[in-house]
């Protein structure tokens, strides 16, 4: 069973996710009036102010009410200012503003408060700070002034007002723009001129100071001319609507909809946004390209059990080439567990999930899928890869890192971002501080020895306006060739967001190829930095990454370069399972009968003797050695129970020993399973009336 699941997982992206990440936004266009009563109610009423635009989208095109709890289940569970509490904040705050709204506004209207300008605003931003009524001035009409303060939190001004006014002074309180309205609108006996913004202030001054301010401008100490805000109604409209629909971003609700076919019930809901970011890198040693990837989930749930704490992740990954064929495909197991003291060190870091895996040439998509099987949470990561076939000379995308780390003790492994005895410590964000050092580096691969002597490499940083580092240096100067490792001082540059261009450059200073990479340099003097988990593999040129790319090579019907790679693991690791397995199939499948037994005999003297009896039935049956066959299928159906192909190739070793009445006896049971073998029973047929014409 765990085996099936496994199996499932592994396969999930290339039934479901690939397809989805096409069709998941194209489905039937639905309103909310095609929604069952309790979700219109949820949608329209409940949360119609704090929910975005991409999430009421997602959430019209979910099919069935399981996926409409889900998701609701995962909208508020996005808004948990604190997981950790079995309380959820925020949904119990928002539910007791709406009812607040409810009993104290609306009076004057026949709708529920939630619906008045009151609610609408009480709902979004809560409690103000002071609230002043203006209701029995003869000179103007009834007024409202709430004050907000502390506000710069949610990107607002720190503190300004909301005024709310009956129009002419009846009905309900409405939403006062100075913009919209002015200081005209406010008072009961005003018979200038409407446009005259000042002849109005000024009148209003005279009853009440604070209107007459206010009236105008709803932030407090923006200079002006005695003129309405455009800041103040560029407050009402976006910025304050903004508010909650801002403080989640609608990823979490796309990746329910793509994933929520596959992903476990307990999962679909708790999707963890990530920063992340992939990078190929080539290893002269192997002299394979790798792929370097890493993921930064904005939380990593452990559990406690005892004094110490765990979590188990599960990574599964997936390539697939231009016509959505896999092309490799893996799953990885990561346990953590951690002592009180060792959480303790890392409890308020980020955490960073790094892995490496080999790619043959080609142009891929890479979807990778991060879950807590403790926890139930999952976060995601999808990219475009290009392993380039180099014919001539090349320069590499600059890799950014903010530290590195010399004579690393896995020198010689193959390890996520570990450059011979370089360890790479970059960030998804490319965010530096200024005590940072600018860490780049790259590779220039396929120069001659005559261009490696003469050409350089140059490094331009700029900002929006100009360059403010230019480096020139000969290719020679670097020792490691093709990687290359080059430092910059960020200490006197200003924060700012760059970029930086490196240009390939020919002995006469001529462009060959230039690549440019983006970074932040932060006014910060620190920046939270992550606690990193990754494995390291054996050196590049082990059997382990050969049998990768042979498959590899193998799903890309390259069966030659399939055959050369298939081969190395095995004849440098014969004896084991996987590497002659995989070999022996691929001889098997181009008809090297011979080759194929060779490889699997020394393995029926251990344990493993059953994982080759398939594979030695159908060699022997190759060549014709059909007494030998019929006993390794036979041994393997004692053993794994009915396998149809394997019985009708029983049952044709004995129709070629001239054994057709056993033959038949074994054909007409693999039909009694499943009568819909169209072929076999051709075959019968056929033989059948081949003995009725015999003498």
């Amino acid at each position: 069973m765990n085996y099936i699941k496994r199996f499932i997982s592994l396969l999930f992206i290339i039934f479901i996710i690939l397809p989805a990440q096409n069709q998941a936004f194209q489905l039937k266009k639905r309103t909310p009036k095609d929604l069952p009563p309790v979700y219109r109610k949820w949608l329209e009423e409940e949360v119609v102010y704090i929910i975005s635009a991409r999430e009421k989208e997602v959430f019209l095109q979910l099919e069935t009410d399981r996926e409409r709890d889900l998701f609701i289940e995962g909208f508020w569970k996005q808004r948990d200012p604190d997981p950790s509490t079995p309380e959820n904040e925020f949904k119990k705050e928002h539910y007791r503003r709406i009812e607040y709204a409810n009993k104290n506004f609306g009076r004057d209207t026949p709708g529920p408060g939630w619906r008045t300008d009151m609610g609408r605003i009480y709902i979004i931003l809560g409690e103000p700070k002071t609230i002043e009524a203006f209701e029995n001035l003869s000179e103007c009409y009834p007024v409202v002034v709430w004050f907000y303060d502390g506000m710069s939190r949610y990107s607002l001004p720190n503190s300004f007002y909301i005024v709310f006014f009956k129009e002419g002074g009846a009905g309900e309180y409405k939403l006062y723009s100075p913009i919209r309205y002015g200081p005209q609108y406010l008072l009961t006996h005003y018979y200038g001129d409407m446009s005259d913004y000042e002849k109005a202030y000024r009148q209003l001054y005279e009853v009440n100071p604070l209107l007459a301010e206010v009236s105008l401008n709803l932030i407090p100490g923006e200079a002006q001319v005695i003129a309405p805000s455009i800041a103040s109604e560029v407050l009402l409209a976006s910025r304050i609507p903004s508010v909650p629909k801002e403080m989640v971003k609608p990823t979490w609700a796309e990746k329910l909809l793509a994933y929520k076919d596959i992903i476990e019930v307990e999962y679909s809901a708790n999707f963890i946004d990530c920063d992340s970011q992939a990078n190929i890198i080539y290893d002269p040693s192997g002299g394979i390209y790798f792929v370097h990837y890493l993921l930064e989930p904005k939380r990593l749930t452990i559990e406690q059990s005892g004094s110490s704490y765990f979590t188990q992740l599960e990574v599964n990954g997936i390539i697939t080439d231009e016509k959505g064929q896999t092309i490799y495909q893996y799953e990885r197991q990561a346990p953590i567990e951690l002592t009180a003291e060792r959480l303790a060190s890392i409890k308020a870091k980020l955490f960073s999930f790094q892995d490496v895996f080999p790619l043959v040439a080609g142009k891929y998509r890479f979807h990778v899928i991060l879950k807590n099987t403790v926890s139930k949470e999952f976060t995601s990561f999808e990219t475009e890869i290009s392993i380039p076939e180099i014919k001539s000379p090349y320069l590499a995308p600059p890799l950014l890192a903010h530290r590195v780390e010399r004579n690393s003790k896995y020198k010689g492994s193959v390890k996520p971002y570990l450059i011979s005895d370089i360890q790479l410590v970059p960030s998804p964000r490319n965010d530096f501080t200024r005590s940072d050092k600018l860490f780049v580096f790259l590779q220039i691969l396929n120069l001659t020895t005559i261009q490696r002597q003469s050409w350089w490499v140059e490094y331009i940083i700029a900002n929006e306006k100009e360059a403010v580092l230019v480096l020139s240096k000969e290719i020679r100067s670097y020792v490691n060739w093709p990687n290359i490792l080059e430092e910059f001082s960020l200490q006197d540059l200003p924060p700012d967001f760059y970029r930086l261009r490196v240009r390939l450059l020919n002995e006469k200073k001529e462009e060959i190829m230039a690549r440019e990479s983006r970074f932040y340099l932060s006014a910060a003097t620190f920046l939270p930095r992550p606690w990193v988990m990754s494995f390291p593999y054996p050196p590049a040129n082990d059997p382990y990454f050969s049998n990768i790319i042979g498959n590899q090579f193998l799903k890309k019907n390259n069966l030659n370069q399939a055959k050369i790679y298939l081969e190395r693991a095995y004849s440098q690791e014969p004896a084991q399972v996987k590497y002659a397995l995989d070999y022996a199939y691929f001889l098997l499948n181009g008809q090297e009968y011979a080759k194929a037994k060779q490889i699997a005999l020394p393995f029926l003297a251990t344990e493993n003797r059953k994982n080759f009896l398939s594979l030695l039935g159908r060699a022997c049956q190759g060549l014709e050695e059909y007494a030998e066959a019929i006993s390794y299928y036979q041994e393997y159906l004692n053993h794994f129970g009915t396998n149809l192909p394997i019985l009708n190739s029983l049952g044709e070793c004995y129709y070629r020993l001239g054994n057709a009445e056993e033959a038949m006896k074994i054909w007409k049971r693999s039909l009694e399973i499943d009568p819909n073998q169209k072929d076999l029973k051709k075959l019968i047929d056929s033989i059948k009336l081949k003995d009725e014409k015999s003498p």
